[in-house]
């Protein structure tokens, strides 16, 4: 019984460091805010073409309710659920190269942060969870080579 506990602690003590130090070195070189490529959009793949066009159409077509306060909380619970979705589609599909993932990370936060508050939770209204979805599509169009993107909402 020592024995066994004595290697369960010995594992965890190799573990828990290592998993720790991967998690701290993974986002110590994380950029605070968004940057081009040497003055250029980065690239990005298929995958996540797909989705932030998924995402983008998905707002196009509730801009007119949500302008129009016919939006109901469980209209904007659906749309959060369904920038979730793009999201998970996007994180587990997309392979960009690590500069621009961790460059596509900062606009993934936005667009998560803005889909919590659309599903009711936070400190955000639901309309402003939409509005800082609508914002990171168009950071998202400045700093991302995405051949015809106009994101919702016209800024």
């Amino acid at each position: 019984m020592k024995h066994a506990l004595t290697l369960a602690c010995l594992a965890l003590a190799t573990i828990l460091p290592a998993r720790a130090a991967e998690h701290t070195h993974a986002h110590r070189h994380a950029p605070q805010q968004l940057q081009l490529n040497a003055g250029k959009p980065w690239a990005i793949d298929a995958p996540l073409r797909q989705a932030m066009d998924n995402i983008n159409n998905a707002m196009k077509r509730a801009i007119p309710r949500i302008h129009g306060n016919t939006f109901s909380q469980a209209d904007y619970r659906k749309l959060g659920e369904t920038v979730d979705k793009e999201i998970a589609y996007a994180l587990a599909n997309c392979k960009l190269e690590p500069k621009a993932d961790a460059m596509l990370h900062l606009v993934i936060a936005e667009l998560s942060a803005g889909a919590e508050a659309m599903q009711g939770k936070g400190k955000l209204s639901r309309h402003d969870g939409a509005v800082k979805v609508i914002d990171a599509l168009h950071a998202y169009g400045r700093f991302f080579q995405h051949p015809g993107w106009v994101a919702a909402g016209g800024k």
